[in-house]
């Protein structure tokens, strides 16, 4: 249970990595702040995005435009004095509006007909006045007008700026500097309207504004986008319809002259503000945030028509307004878009051809942050501001990291692979994507192969676990030797290796670098059998064949999986010429020979009727080479054999390839060397004549005992002897087996030695 869940969490490991990951970069940035302005940012583009709404028919501006304020300067009477203003406000109680909101400071007398004034606040029940309730260092409060702060019919002005100088929040009311709430402007008229139509304006059990059936939530520091932005007193989020040709203008002039259209204002919502660009009165709002014309400020008394429509429209048409997630929601959404992101590279790490490949994964990064923004945009329309920048940070930020992970990981096989392969093969197969093309040439080149001799044996006799920790350990050695030799290891065949010189990159010294290669391997094998012998595993030996022919060599498979590797017969004839080896032995062909001249040391030649091969061929043994290498393998003492005292019984069965022959025949151990036996047989009862390099399988009957030595592994040398004899090389002792024939030598060492005929 507990391993399958392992394998399961390492197949998606790097999903588990870079999802988090790039979640918690994400989170950090974002309590930070530095992505406030990003998000505010996409928010505006929400309400750029949006259709626009129809006109609110129940709000009506009567505006100080800029060519009032002309007509009105002409005529000596700007700023409006107070007589003119009383003689607007009449003229627009005679077509009785619901309320009357007058977005202008009259705190102090202007002009003339002051008094007049007065009288109409007095007599205008439905009348709404401004004041500045907040102060701060480049603005300082402004007091209600007198009259109207009698009657309680005065609202705050006020709007909340963000950090970029935007109004996004509206207030439903704030606290003055003596503590006392003091309700909006637009809150104040808004709640006039709904009174003329008998709905009801209150507050729930937790205190929050409700209209109706509304409830408006109240804005937190951290709502949205926001983060530790100032949220005193009761803020909401500004719904806007669109720009200010949304409502219904007529200028102040017009009102001043009468020209009123019928029924224009009966019912209505009257706002009186200034629009002119010379009075200053205009803000920057999300539809500022044009990107190709310069940014277009609002109006202060249109941005109150907006917080005035916004309360009647969720009220009276249920018109959505702009809520948002709890911070656990957000969180989740962040993170659900991070797996989203680290799911959609990590699947396709493997998928799809080259070309396509390579495309993929941002194809589908794009789509997911198409489907992210459209899902966020259809969200805003429902009425939820839902994040939008961090999601889309961590879908890419997750891509980027898995992308990372998995360019990591490539390093790691590159790295890998570069233990095998020298850089430069490394590049060429990994980075030039005709390189990964299936399909093959024909060339010249040097093939190397090398094997274990009795390593079968060894590990019949071991756990799996300690055969690939022998494995490892020697492959680990050899892999550093010919990659400092600049062979390519085509393939890996248990203890043996496949090695090229001369794919996929060509070079003159192919053959040379080749028996370089092969003695510095044989010289590293001391190196490998003291690691061994440390960790109490017998010691090992190995064999190398060379040969160089031309062959095919490519990319062999699919296109989902694909080997470079060699074909040809020329690579089983160098398999042949390795199996005649016995261990620390290096054999070459002839065409090998003929490649390197005679900077090779040769220290002795067969001629061999390979199987396959219809012609004999010749094989040499290496003993080193000089010149710029100037490497030599250690002389053999196997030439050294002494008599034994009492004859050895035995067994022997022939080797097959990896079958073992059922005739079993008998003989006696008669000498022995350093790695190697003397075989004495009766012919008349054995009749099958061996052949050299035949692979035998040995039991023996040593000190009398009646039963047999686990098996010995050996091949059959060519050494001349006299008749119903024959030498053996041993390629695998028992660690038993190994300590009676030392305990032989050490007493033999005494005797002089016999050494056999070559």
């Amino acid at each position: 249970m507990w391993s399958h869940i392992k394998q399961q969490l390492w197949q998606y490991r790097g999903i588990f990595i870079a999802a988090p990951s790039a979640a918690a970069l994400v989170f950090i940035l974002r309590l930070s702040g530095l992505l406030q302005m990003l998000e505010l940012a996409a928010l505006d583009q929400m309400f750029l995005l949006r259709s626009p709404e129809p006109i609110d028919t129940r709000i009506v501006i009567v505006e100080i435009n800029e060519s009032d304020v002309q007509k009105l300067g002409k005529r000596g009477y700007w700023p409006l004095p107070d007589k003119l203003l009383a003689q607007v406000l009449e003229n627009l109680k005679q077509q009785k509006p619901s309320a009357i909101g007058l977005d202008l400071y009259r705190d102090l007398p202007v002009g003339f007909g002051h008094q007049s004034l007065v009288k109409v606040f007095e007599s205008t029940p439905n009348l709404v006045g401004v004041q500045k309730v907040a102060e701060s260092e480049d603005s300082s409060a402004v007091a209600p007008p007198p009259a109207l702060k009698k009657l309680d019919r005065v609202g705050a002005n006020d709007f909340p700026l963000d950090g970029d100088g935007k109004i996004r929040r509206s207030l439903m009311y704030l606290s003055d500097k003596n503590g006392e709430n003091v309700f909006s402007f637009a809150f104040k008229l808004a709640y006039l309207y709904l009174s003329d139509r008998q709905i009801d304006v209150g507050q729930t059990k937790d205190y929050l504004v409700k209209t109706g059936n509304v409830v408006y939530p109240l804005f937190q520091g951290n709502d949205g986008g926001y983060i530790r932005a100032e949220d005193q007193g009761y803020q909401v989020l500004i719904n806007y319809r669109s720009s200010q040709e949304k409502f219904q203008h007529i200028s102040i002039m017009d009102v001043l002259d009468k020209r009123i259209p019928k029924d224009l204002v009966k019912g209505r919502i009257v706002l009186i503000g200034s629009t002119a660009e010379s009075l200053k009165d205009l803000f920057y709002t999300p539809y500022s945030s044009t990107i190709l014309t310069a940014p277009k400020r609002m109006a202060g008394v249109t941005i109150h028509a907006h917080a005035i429509s916004q309360i009647l429209s969720a009220t009276l048409d249920r018109r959505p307004l702009i809520r948002t997630w709890t911070k656990l929601e957000e969180w989740l959404w962040i993170f659900i878009w991070s797996l989203i992101g680290a799911i959609l590279i990590w699947q396709q790490r493997y998928s799809g051809s080259y070309k396509i490949k390579s495309l993929l994964p941002l194809i589908s990064i794009l789509l997911a942050g198409c489907c992210l923004i459209g899902s966020s945009y259809l969200a805003f329309i429902a009425g939820w501001w839902i994040p939008v920048v961090p999601p889309f940070l961590t879908l890419i930020g997750s891509g980027i990291a898995v992308t990372a992970y998995i360019a990591r990981t490539a390093g790691a096989i590159r790295k890998t692979f570069g233990r095998y392969l020298t850089d430069e093969v490394v590049a060429n197969l990994l980075e030039n994507p005709e390189g990964l093309k299936l399909g093959g040439e024909r060339k010249k080149i040097t093939i190397l192969t090398s094997d274990l001799r009795g390593f079968t044996a060894i590990s019949e006799r071991l756990s799996a676990e300690e055969v690939i920790k022998i494995i490892n350990l020697y492959l680990g050695y050899m892999a550093d030797v010919i990659t400092h030799y600049q062979g390519t290891i085509d393939e890996f065949m248990g203890d043996g290796i496949l090695v090229l010189f001369g794919a996929p990159i060509t070079r003159k010294d192919d053959a040379t670098r080749a028996i370089a290669c092969a003695v510095a391997m044989q010289l590293a094998m001391e190196s490998v059998n003291k690691k061994i012998q440390q960790m109490g595993f017998p010691k090992l030996e190995m064999g190398i064949g060379i040969n160089t022919a031309e062959v095919v060599v490519g990319n062999i498979g699919s296109e989902k999986r694909t080997k470079y590797g060699i074909i040809g017969d020329q690579v089983n004839l160098t398999y042949r010429i390795e199996s005649y080896t016995v261990g620390g032995q290096i054999f070459v062909s002839q065409s090998t020979i003929n490649e390197t001249g005679s900077i090779v040391k040769i220290i002795g030649y067969k001629e061999v009727q390979a199987k396959g091969v219809k012609q004999p061929i010749k094989i040499y043994e290496v003993g080193g080479i000089t010149g710029e290498y100037n490497l030599y393998l250690v002389q053999d003492e196997d030439k050294i054999f002494w008599e034994l005292p009492e004859a050895i019984p035995l067994k022997y069965t022939v080797l097959d390839g990896k079958d073992v022959n059922n005739t079993v025949m008998e003989g006696k151990l008669v000498k022995l060397s350093a790695r190697g036996a003397q075989v004495c047989y009766d012919s008349q009862v054995n009749y099958l004549a061996l052949q050299p390099f035949t692979n035998l399988k040995l039991n023996l009957f040593m000190q009398g005992n009646s039963q047999m030595s686990e098996d010995i592994y050996a091949k059959v040398l060519d050494k001349t002897t006299e008749q119903d004899n024959f030498y053996i090389r041993f390629t695998n002792i028992p660690l038993e087996v190994e300590g009676q024939f030392n305990a032989l030598r050490l007493c033999q060492r005494t005797i002089a030695p016999l050494t056999p005929d070559e």
